[in-house]
Formats: structure tokens, C-alpha cells, sequence
């Protein structure tokens, strides 16, 4: 070996060191590289289609957050809104699918986020003792769905849950109602009673019975009231009692 290549081997050696080092300084002290958007994508539907839905919902965040702008993005929000339903989280999944809406009014999957922002409100609305605020909004979803895009399949099951919402907000009133008779407030338990006739007499079930309670609620009534009490209320109830009885 001559002279010139006992010289430069130690420095060859060195060079090959550190360059093993700074690899493995990189290893240890940088930060992994971020996942990519498609990745993102991929995993939350992998997690979905193994019912992973937590874990699904962790992907499509971090997708929505590193990159708002993706091509993939916007079906990793309906995926998203999807995984909160799922997981019956259904105040977030309205949320998720309406930012969808809001974001791209657009796109061919509206039919399907209104249908699912309706539907998420009304599993929200499953008691009647509640405030019915979110039975309102699935209403008014479902009706817009009905209008907008009636020959989809979306549109055309918008008119059972029209039903279904119209049925329990009834049922809410009823229950009101009924609450109002059993406590002998009779007047306020007849105002309700007319109150859901009025309002829900496509609902035969509800009509009836509405239509029973207001009479009794008013006979009670009566019996609380003076005689000018009476007359003044008299002519309300002989308008409405010429309508429903």
C-alpha cells in the first residue's frame, strides 16, 4: 500500500463514522415525518372498515387539520362526520355534516350529508321530555332534502321522517299537555290540548285524543273560573269546538 492510500484511509474511515452518526442523530433527535394526506385518508377508512370508528375519527381530524386543503379532504370530513355517527356522537356528526354543506354546496354528496344532518338531530330528539330545538332542525333538513332533491332516494325517504318528526313533536305536546292536567292546571292543559289539534291534524291518532283532552281540560277549567271569567273565554271555545267536535 503506498504512502498516499495510508493516508487517506483513516480519513475515509472517519468520513463513514460520521456519516453513520448524523444518521443516527437524525434517527433520534428529528421529528418523524408527517403522514401524508392520502395516508391519513387511507387509514381512516381502514379503521372504518375494521368498525374502528374511534380510531377512525383520529385520522380523519388529523386530516382535516394538517391539510384543509387536500383533494382527499373533503370525503375525510364526511367520513369523519360518518365515524361520529357510528359511534352514536351524533351532536358532532350534525356539526361535521353541516360544515360539509356549508364548505361545498355544491358537491353531489349534499343529498346524503341533509339526509344525515337530519337524522343525527332526530336520534338526538329520542325523548319527549326534552327541549325539542333539534327535532325542529331535522325537520327543517328533511323538508329542504324533500324539496330540493325529490327523486333521489334521500328525497324520497325524507317524507317518513317528516312524518316521524311532525308524530313526536305531537307527542311532546301531549305530554306537556298531560302533564298540565294531572297538576289541575287546566286552563294551560286545555290551550295545550287545542293548541296540538290545531297544529297536527294530519296525525289521526293524535287528533283524537288531543281533540278528547281539550273538552275535559275546558269543562275543569270552567269550574275555576267566575262567571265573568266564563264569558270571556266562552266565545274562543265555541270557535274551536265548532271546528273539531
Amino acid at each position: 500500500m503506498n504512502a498516499m492510500m495510508r493516508r487517506f484511509l483513516p480519513l475515509s474511515f472517519l468520513l463513514l463514522f460520521l456519516g453513520g452518526c448524523a444518521g443516527l442523530m437524525d434517527y433520534y433527535f428529528l421529528p418523524p415525518p408527517e403522514d401524508t394526506a392520502q395516508e391519513l385518508y387511507e387509514a381512516g377508512r381502514d379503521a372504518m372498515s375494521q368498525k374502528d370508528y374511534y380510531g377512525a375519527v383520529g385520522y380523519f381530524i388529523k386530516l382535516k387539520d394538517r391539510y384543509p386543503f387536500s383533494p382527499y379532504t373533503p370525503m375525510g370530513t364526511i367520513a369523519l362526520a360518518d365515524a361520529y355517527f357510528l359511534t352514536e356522537d351524533y351532536g358532532p356528526a350534525a356539526e361535521t355534516y353541516k360544515e360539509f354543506e356549508s364548505v361545498h354546496p355544491r358537491s353531489e354528496e349534499i343529498p346524503y350529508v341533509l339526509y344525515q344532518i337530519g337524522v343525527s338531530n332526530f336520534k338526538r330528539s329520542e325523548s319527549i321530555d326534552m327541549p325539542q330545538g333539534n327535532l325542529q332542525e331535522a325537520l327543517q333538513y328533511f323538508y329542504l332534502l324533500q324539496q330540493t332533491f325529490p327523486d333521489t332516494d334521500y328525497g324520497k325517504e325524507a317524507a317518513e321522517y317528516i312524518r316521524r318528526c311532525r308524530k313526536r313533536m305531537a307527542e311532546h305536546e301531549l305530554f306537556v299537555a298531560d302533564f298540565y292536567w294531572r297538576t289541575d292546571q287546566y286552563g294551560a292543559a286545555w290551550k295545550r290540548y287545542m293548541y296540538t289539534a290545531e297544529n297536527f291534524k294530519d296525525l289521526e291518532e293524535v287528533l283524537d285524543y288531543a281533540k278528547l283532552r281539550a273538552e275535559l281540560s275546558y269543562l275543569e277549567y270552567q269550574k275555576t273560573l267566575t262567571e265573568a271569567e266564563r264569558r270571556k273565554i266562552e266565545g274562543s271555545w265555541r270557535n274551536w269546538a265548532k271546528r273539531w267536535l
